[in-house]
């Protein structure tokens, strides 16, 4: 099986757990809590703009989660908002407050529910630093998954915000 975690676009292939129950989902759940999935079950985990909301207190406890629930060789694709490219175009003087409040809202959530608040950020070098210590191997900075149309492809302003990360297990 392979698992899209927080996604809702349905694709052969893969399965969805998202915190809602929408169209197309087939596990209701949190990325947090993959006990309803057996170790080593797992091909696959997709995760776009998802981990970003995991509270820092539990961000090593999913990590181990995602790895224990993947098979060997699995592959964890997680795509987050790329602190390095958004505080960088923030501290810009050559764009505009309307897309400063905007770069905001890709750092601290749109905050449109309960679920769409961003509790921690990251760059590549944090990121890698709690994948390798949860025991991930193959760590690597990609541009695009090539799997699903969604915000880890997110260019509003030209260039991409997305610091999309293949981790194997």
């Amino acid at each position: 099986m392979k698992l899209n975690i927080g996604g809702d676009i349905v694709k052969e292939g893969w399965k969805i757990l998202n915190i809602q129950n929408k169209p197309g989902v087939d596990f209701i759940g949190d990325i947090s809590n993959l006990s309803q999935f057996e170790n080593n079950s797992i091909e696959d985990i997709y995760a776009s703009h998802v981990f970003e909301h995991v509270t820092q207190d539990k961000i090593e406890a999913t990590l181990q989660e995602i790895y224990r629930v993947l098979k060997k060789s699995g592959r964890f694709y997680v795509s987050v908002p790329d602190l390095d490219i958004l505080f960088h175009a923030f501290r810009s003087t050559l764009l505009d407050i309307k897309i400063k409040k905007h770069i905001l809202g890709m750092v601290f959530g749109g905050q449109e529910d309960k679920h769409d608040f961003h509790y921690f950020g990251y760059n590549f070098e944090i990121l890698e630093d709690f994948l390798k210590s949860t025991g991930f191997s193959k760590i690597e900075k990609v541009k695009s998954f090539g799997l699903f149309e969604d915000t880890s492809e997110f260019k509003p302003y030209g260039f991409p915000i997305s610091l999309n990360v293949v981790a194997e297990k």
